[in-house]
């Protein structure tokens, strides 16, 4: 049975605006109707031989990946890593939840693949030398010198099944990634991996114990909270921060690579999005409420309001509903200094979206100042807010679809459209929705600090510690 593993705890600064802190990329839409993580998950659906993923991610998405799952019918687990520590403990932490037996299919969570049915064959490859004791990784074949990937040097035995790893080569510079190209004995790595659970543990305490033990620690004194599979944070903390290639691939003298053209990308910037998107007679790729005029070889993406673009040349644009990226395409991976001096500002736009995904529901920001904020927020149906009170803010609440119940002091009263209530400054207070349409409300509050930390949960149905 093959346990595709999907790796979902990246940050994919390098596509905001669209892609935030809160709202990485592998959860949204570029390249189809479903997110990047709902492509992966459900790539091999139809395959026979396939079991539920294992799904590793930041535990601050645990509750938008879970929903993303259940949209799709997924019933995938979910492995919560309580800190970011690169991709060998991720997997790592796979492997010790999975069967020794079982043949994992290492995926990250934001790649696409046009061709689902050729890397299946390429799967089937990769298999045969995993039921032999390899540590197989996928090689893309180059289609350009690029210099935003490592590279796989295949050895003089690699066939149509592939073969033994001869190197592996970090991102080079353009004359040698030219030279890669050129000698056909190089493919790009795409991070991708499949290996036997129990083989994987083997070559990580043989080549990197201490990522091994602090895997095994942490995966010990694990928790169940809800549906997910919590780590040990302690033990956890203390890992490594090191990649699967670095860890093992690299040292490791069964690791084998097979080839594979499958329309691959890891959209890693707004400009590799636009070389595998579709485009018109002139090059363009745009997406949403868009008027274009006179464009070529441009990406122009308009989520929230019209964006009207004319006579441009090989730029990005993108607009959301808190900020437009204006930006060349040849420029496009300094996307990351952008997001690294609004983070220095301390502005909210470089982890949160307008629109805020919660367990229960959302909230938009729909105005402020220095004494108030406007919020439309969304309850969807059996939901339930923490039970929570507020140092600093007092709160009105006005019902514009929907049924609400809600807790304020001592009294519970239920609210039908129309009607509000007011949560005094103190005062405990909880909001539900007994009813089974979404519940839609305008809050107000006033007060000297509004920021999301002014809340202090007495109970909470999600097991909220950490603020989300």
């Amino acid at each position: 049975m093959i346990v595709p593993v999907i790796i979902a705890g990246g940050s994919g600064t390098r596509l905001w605006p669209m892609s935030r802190e809160a709202f990485p990329k592998q959860l949204i839409s570029l390249t189809s109707d479903h997110s990047m993580l709902q492509d992966t998950v459900t790539r091999f659906a139809g395959f026979d031989g396939v079991a539920d993923p294992l799904v590793v991610c930041n535990q601050a998405h645990r509750f938008m990946i879970a929903e993303q799952l259940h949209m799709v019918g997924c019933d995938g687990r979910i492995i919560l890593e309580p800190c970011g520590r690169n991709t060998a403990p991720a997997v790592a932490l796979a492997a010790l939840e999975a069967e020794d037996d079982s043949l994992l299919l290492v995926m990250p969570a934001d790649h696409v693949i046009n061709d689902a049915n050729a890397f299946w064959q390429a799967a089937q490859a990769a298999r045969k030398a995993a039921e032999e004791g390899y540590l197989v990784t996928f090689g893309i074949r180059p289609q350009a010198p690029e210099t935003g990937y490592g590279y796989i040097g295949l050895s003089g035995t690699t066939g149509e099944n592939g073969g033994p790893v001869a190197a592996f080569v970090e991102k080079p510079d353009l004359d040698h990634a030219r030279e890669y190209v050129a000698s056909g004995a190089y493919l790009w790595n795409s991070g991708m991996f499949m290996f036997r659970a129990a083989r994987f543990l083997e070559e990580l305490e043989k080549h990197s114990p201490d990522v091994c033990w602090a895997a095994r620690k942490a995966h010990e004194k694990r928790k169940t909270d809800l549906d997910f599979i919590r780590i040990d944070a302690d033990e956890f903390s203390r890992c490594p921060d090191d990649s699967i290639d670095y860890a093992v691939m690299e040292k490791t003298d069964r690791a084998w690579c097979v080839p594979v053209e499958c329309g691959w990308s890891d959209v890693g910037s707004w400009g590799s999005l636009w070389e595998t998107a579709g485009k018109d007679d002139h090059g363009n790729v745009i997406g949403g409420n868009v008027l274009g005029m006179d464009l070529d070889n441009c990406l122009v993406r308009g989520e929230s309001r019209l964006v009207a673009a004319v006579g441009l040349r090989d730029m990005v644009v993108v607009e959301t509903a808190d900020a437009v990226l204006v930006i060349p395409r040849e420029r496009a991976q300094d996307v990351k200094a952008v997001v690294r001096a609004l983070k220095e500002k301390g502005r909210d736009e470089a982890a949160l979206h307008r629109k805020v995904f919660r367990p229960w529901g959302s909230y938009e920001c729909i105005d402020s100042d220095a004494r108030f904020q406007v919020k439309r927020i969304v309850v969807k149906p059996g939901a339930t807010l923490s039970y929570q009170m507020h140092h600093h803010r007092a709160e009105h609440w006005i019902v514009v679809k929907g049924t609400a119940r809600v807790t304020n002091g001592n009294k519970v009263i239920t609210l039908s459209e129309n009607q509000s209530t007011y949560i005094p400054l103190g005062e405990k207070h909880r909001l539900e929705n007994p009813g089974v349409i979404p519940l839609e409300l305008i809050e107000v509050q006033s007060g000297s600090y509004l920021g999301e930390d002014d809340i202090v949960r007495f109970e909470d149905r999600y097991g909220r510690e950490d603020g989300l």
